[in-house]
């Protein structure tokens, strides 16, 4: 399916048959991406004394339950509610799910305390005066790795706070990164990029996502997209997610 669409006077053709999945799956099992010391997701079917709901065990349906945690165990879209004292569903943060994407591949600066940093001049130098609705950030070195990743206690890249900011500053609603946080992994509770972004301390942008664990292939060329971002109807601060591209034309 080929369409044509218009965005602040500019025209696309977009071909809505050749979607670029840039979420991760869940799966029940080591290989699947962790992070926040959780031990793996599970999927299992409903015990009822005898009677187990699975097909193989002799059910008529395949009946599972699954037990997982949305910032832990995959891509998830999070809403401030993450950080904030009063509830805020992503729900009813997310009412919109397309949007002009710029996607940018980032090499963090190794500080000397050894912390991988995306600094603002990076993404000032990437972006210049580009102007987009979300942006997506992969980091390199980029490999296949990231897709069964086990982040616990291994400090991974983050983002400065002024990146953060900035990112806010040229007004990007919807920030997607491949990595279990945009802030570091033990920061004393302080979450210093998340706020940034949010302006927790200002007027809060209630509207405004942060999605973590995507992961982006390297045969997907940096450039301006358009974006599904797709969730699921959880009344919570995060929900999985699967944000799809589609190259722009």
């Amino acid at each position: 399916m080929k369409v044509k669409i218009k965005v602040n006077n500019k025209k696309y053709k977009v071909n809505l048959s050749k979607p670029i999945d840039i979420s991760l799956p869940l799966k029940a099992s080591e290989e699947n991406v962790n992070a926040w010391y959780l031990d793996t997701p599970k999927i299992s079917p409903v015990v009822d004394e005898n009677w187990v709901a699975s097909v193989e065990k002799g059910a008529s349906v395949n009946f599972n339950n699954i037990q997982f945690n949305p910032h832990a165990h995959g891509t998830h879209t999070e809403c401030i509610g993450h950080i904030t004292r009063k509830f805020h569903s992503v729900n009813d943060s997310l009412k919109t799910f397309f949007f002009i994407a710029e996607l940018i591949s980032v090499s963090p600066k190794i500080q000397e305390n050894g912390d991988e940093i995306i600094t603002k001049k990076q993404l000032e130098n990437l972006l210049k005066d580009k102007k987009m609705d979300a942006l997506v950030i992969r980091t390199l070195p980029n490999n296949k790795e990231k897709k069964s990743r086990q982040y616990s206690n291994t400090n991974p890249p983050f983002l400065a706070e002024n990146a953060a900011e900035y990112i806010k500053e040229i007004g990007v609603k919807h920030l997607l990164i491949d990595l279990p946080s945009v802030d570091k992994e033990k920061d004393d509770g302080k979450l210093l990029a998340h706020k940034a972004f949010w302006n927790y301390h200002g007027k809060q942008r209630l509207d405004a996502t942060i999605t973590e664990f995507v992961y982006v292939d390297n045969i997907i060329k940096d450039g301006e997209y358009l974006l599904n971002l797709q969730i699921a109807s959880f009344e919570n601060d995060a929900s999985p997610s699967k944000p799809v591209l589609y190259k722009l034309k």
